[in-house]
């Protein structure tokens, strides 16, 4: 549960009245006591007194008390972090479609089990949050601009063409670059900047990009991309130098690792190699981004990761003041005391 604010704090010394009644309720009583005393007919009086449980007659005011403690505290204007339905998200799927996903250690493969996760995450997401597909190898490839037709997001997953290299770095970049086109992310250019072996050619220009401050990492709440690869990097910008880049943009990177650590042999093309799941990076551009990372080494893990993630993307965190929750509160106890001080006694209080 998260820690509870106050715009107006210095109204929280007003609930020192309440021990103050509290006194005066126990003064009342002993002397409402002495007074019965001088009754002539002292057993008439603790005869009528019998027909009801000493404990009644305590409840309202109890009940009473607490109804005045809550408008004080409502007074205060809480406000908490509360998790609400998210009105404005857009979700970038950045998916591996190097030839290294056609790996079988996933059943039936790696890029087919993806592929079905991805699908079906897509109808679990409520249908207002906007999704949007960057598809990945060597370079990167928008293949769907976000958008709420389910239809379309489906069509782009079954388009996937498999290619040489891994560019995860690019997959985040140029997530990044949808969802901020005004910020001059110019995927083509970073190319050839520190993270790939290649320098700018002669005489071009470096692109323009908008300088901002950085923010906290995990502070964006309108967008997250969720990345799903088996993480190993062959070309392209530095994942890490990409990662930085969405965390001073407070976007999460949630990274889904697909296959086994062992990995297997793959060939095509009169080529082979051994392709292994590189968690180490996967979590490391999750926590650089203040996201998570998911391990999915089944068809069926990873459809719990998607149904899991779909959940989570539903709802926002968001600071919010609850003075009217905790002012409903005070009135139900109100009404709580008055009825039942009605139904055993006759009268309000």
């Amino acid at each position: 549960m998260s820690p509870i604010t106050f715009l107006w704090p210095q109204l929280l010394w007003l609930l020192a009245l309440i021990p103050l009644l509290v006194a005066l309720y126990v003064w009342l009583l002993k002397r409402r006591k002495k007074s019965s005393v001088q009754y002539s007919n002292f057993a008439l009086v603790a005869q009528a007194l019998s027909k009801q449980p000493a404990w009644r007659r305590h409840v309202p005011p109890v009940l009473m008390l607490c109804a005045l403690a809550a408008m004080l505290f409502a007074a205060a204007r809480p406000v908490m972090t509360i998790q609400l339905p998210s009105n404005k998200q857009t979700i970038m799927l950045a998916m591996d479609v190097s030839g290294s996903m056609r790996a079988k250690d996933v059943e039936p493969s790696r890029i087919v089990a993806a592929q079905n996760a991805a699908k079906a995450f897509l109808t679990e997401l409520p249908r207002h949050v906007r999704v949007g597909i960057v598809a990945f190898a060597g370079s990167a490839q928008l293949a769907q601009l976000p958008t709420l037709s389910r239809e379309d997001l489906v069509t782009a997953i079954d388009g996937f063409q498999l290619q040489r290299g891994t560019a995860t770095g690019n997959g985040i970049a140029l997530s990044l670059a949808t969802l901020f086109p005004d910020d001059g992310i110019d995927i083509s250019q970073m190319q050839w900047g520190s993270g790939a072996a290649r320098s700018r050619p002669l005489g071009e220009a470096k692109p323009e990009v908008t300088k901002k401050e950085p923010v906290a990492p995990g502070s964006y709440t309108s967008a997250a991309i969720i990345m799903l690869t088996d993480g190993q990097r062959t070309t392209g910008i530095d994942p890490m130098e990409a990662a930085k880049m969405a965390a001073d943009r407070g976007v999460r990177v949630y990274t889904v690792g697909v296959g086994t650590v062992n990995g297997e042999t793959i060939g095509f093309d009169g080529w082979s190699m051994r392709v292994r799941l590189d968690e180490e990076t996967l979590k490391q551009i999750a926590n650089r981004t203040a996201a998570e990372y998911y391990y999915a080494g089944t068809a069926a893990d990873l459809k719990k990761v998607y149904e899991s993630l779909s959940s989570r993307l539903g709802v926002e965190k968001r600071e919010t003041e609850v003075s009217a929750i905790v002012s409903m509160i005070a009135a139900a106890f109100a009404l709580v005391a008055a009825g039942l001080s009605v139904a055993w006694f006759g009268r309000v209080m």
